[in-house]
């Protein structure tokens, strides 16, 4: 996949088939409409194209808004990637960006630039300054610039019946499942190992800490998880805990994972981390033993959700 930063980075070689949007999730249904360009552009012998936005329009137009993310932009350029997409425009999102008319973005983005010869959009899009144009608008222009538009009906949208915004709240529900399951794959954290108090190591748990850099990356709930990560091309299990460590009178909110059967050095490597059930939530424990205590069950509910 060739990845794009930048509109007018566009090299103009290819024509395309297009969809817009933010893609926050890249979620199943997402995919109803992902598969279609992917499909349509074999079909018709185009490029694949999809065109997003970072940051996300609503953390430049309402400043005021503590927007949290599924995905960082480099996570979701990897979950793009193996869909099999041909190209991703990743356009930086400006309040000068915003004010473009309709007429501007789809005659000198869409068409001129990316050569769009196709547009797959679900029926309630809206585009332009102050989003004004809709899908009848876009028709029109298809007609007046040669481009066909495929519209994704309200039964097709609306039959997956997910959002982003209902995998955001099962994630700080702590609902992991709900989430996975809306998602497609496992809800990923992905971030670097850093050197933490070395408490774990005390506990006879040993763990790597994972910095994220991405502030707008959404942290679900706090807590125990259950969790897998690629290192060195082997899958390796664990446990992460969320929070603050309470026990211990810990005063910021890390994350902290316990490989099982894991001993190598893991310091300043990036790591992903993928979550696939929630053991409980994070408590206070009367002394560090008690704590201690229950890890070891942890590990072992653990071992045992594994083993299925």
């Amino acid at each position: 996949m060739e990845t794009v930063q930048n509109i007018v980075k566009y090299d103009k070689k290819h024509s395309t088939a297009i969809t817009i949007g933010t893609f926050d999730g890249v979620h199943i249904g997402h995919r109803t409409i992902l598969k279609r360009l992917i499909n349509n552009s074999t079909s018709l012998e185009l490029k694949s194209t999809v065109l997003t936005f970072f940051p996300h329009p609503r953390m430049v137009l309402q400043k005021d808004t503590d927007l949290k993310l599924l995905n960082t932009i480099e996570e979701k350029t990897r979950i793009l990637e193996n869909l099999g997409l041909d190209i991703l425009v990743v356009h930086p999102f400006t309040k000068e960006f915003s004010r473009l008319t309709a007429t501007e973005f789809v005659r000198d983005i869409l068409v001129n630039t990316l050569k769009a010869k196709k547009i797959i959009i679900g029926y309630d899009h809206r585009f332009g300054r102050n989003r004004t144009a809709n899908i009848t608008d876009l028709k029109a222009f298809g007609n007046a610039l040669d481009f066909e538009v495929e519209e994704i009906s309200a039964m097709e949208v609306d039959s997956v019946s997910v959002s982003s915004t209902k995998i955001r709240k099962a994630l700080e529900d702590g609902d992991i499942v709900t989430a996975n399951a809306f998602l497609g794959y496992e809800y990923m954290l992905t971030g670097t190992v850093k050197k933490g108090k070395g408490l774990g190591r005390h506990l006879d748990f040993p763990t790597a800490n994972i910095h994220i850099d991405a502030p707008y990356k959404l942290i679900p709930k706090n807590g125990v998880y259950v969790v897998h990560s690629q290192i060195d091309g082997k899958q390796v299990f664990g446990m992460m805990n969320i929070g603050y460590n309470p026990t211990v009178a810990g005063k910021h909110r890390s994350i902290e994972v316990h490989f099982f059967d894991f001993a190598n050095d893991l310091y300043d490597r990036q790591l992903q981390v993928n979550c696939f059930a929630r053991l409980r939530d994070e408590h206070k424990f009367d002394s560090v033993d008690a704590l201690k205590v229950q890890l070891q069950k942890d590990q072992k509910t653990a071992l045992a959700l594994i083993a299925k």
